[in-house]
């Protein structure tokens, strides 16, 4: 069944808690990409697909989407971040079924994603590869190594999604290593690029349902921090812990909507 708002506006609270409880920061990054992962995680990934995270600074987003699912616990989120837990600060290794990599060091992600479909096309086996990665990691060479390999095996049973929030750890995309536009530079390499808004579900349904024979990178204009008008487009909130009063005011702000 379609994901509904109801449960978004659930998983954006328990996020919030979690963070908030853990003392842990990178929430703006999480906030931006929560709508979309829930999306894929909730309609569009079955038994036989795979779910590679790139931009592991946002663990805290795929462990409230797998919470969303019931496949972790209330008990196993209040461990995040905290000594010998499972739910790291970015995808562990081992451990948790559903999270098939390590993507602690960012950048490496779309090459797992990549080579994992790959093998399953040469195994002659049915599923599909989601990968989520930052827009900025589209200033590291291993992504775009990744995605010329993509486009020279035409690898349609994957799809790539661009969390493209414009900021980054050391300020605004375009002010560290600009690659605007993204979408024209990703398409130069033969690749099927999407442009839509990364918080419109309708919008995100429609790209996603739309096949193609080559592989498909759908480019989410987001926010970061989406839903919390004080992080909103702010830098800061890439590194910041909440403190209690920014934790209460952010839980009305999201129960006002």
């Amino acid at each position: 069944m379609p994901i509904s708002e109801a449960e978004i506006q659930r998983a954006r609270k328990r996020l919030l808690q979690m963070h908030f409880e853990s003392g842990v920061g990178h929430i703006g990054g999480n906030m931006s990409c929560l709508d979309a992962l829930l999306l894929v995680q909730h309609e569009y990934l079955s038994d036989i697909d795979r779910f590679i995270l790139s931009k592991g600074h946002s663990a805290g987003a795929l462990y409230i989407a797998l919470w969303s699912l019931g496949r972790l616990s209330d008990d196993a989120l209040r461990q995040f971040h905290k000594d010998n837990t499972l739910l790291a600060g970015h995808p562990p290794a081992s451990g948790i079924a559903d999270i098939r990599f390590a993507t602690g060091s960012l950048g490496h992600g779309l090459s797992l994603a990549a080579g994992t479909a790959q093998a399953l096309k040469i195994k002659g086996q049915a599923g599909h590869v989601f990968c989520l990665t930052s827009d900025g990691e589209w200033q590291e060479g291993s992504t775009w190594e990744a995605a010329i390999f993509a486009a020279h095996h035409r690898l349609n049973n994957l799809t790539v999604l661009v969390d493209h929030n414009n900021l980054q750890g050391f300020g605004r995309t375009s002010e560290v290593a600009s690659m605007s536009p993204l979408s024209e530079k990703i398409a130069g390499f033969d690749l099927d690029v999407r442009r839509v808004n990364g918080h419109d579900l309708a919008a995100l349904r429609t790209v996603l349902d739309q096949s193609s024979d080559k592989c498909k990178v759908v480019i989410m204009d987001t926010i970061k921090g989406r839903g919390v008008r004080f992080m909103e487009d702010r830098m800061e909130w890439h590194y910041l812990p909440l403190k209690e009063d920014q934790y209460r005011q952010a839980l009305l702000e999201l129960e006002s909507q």
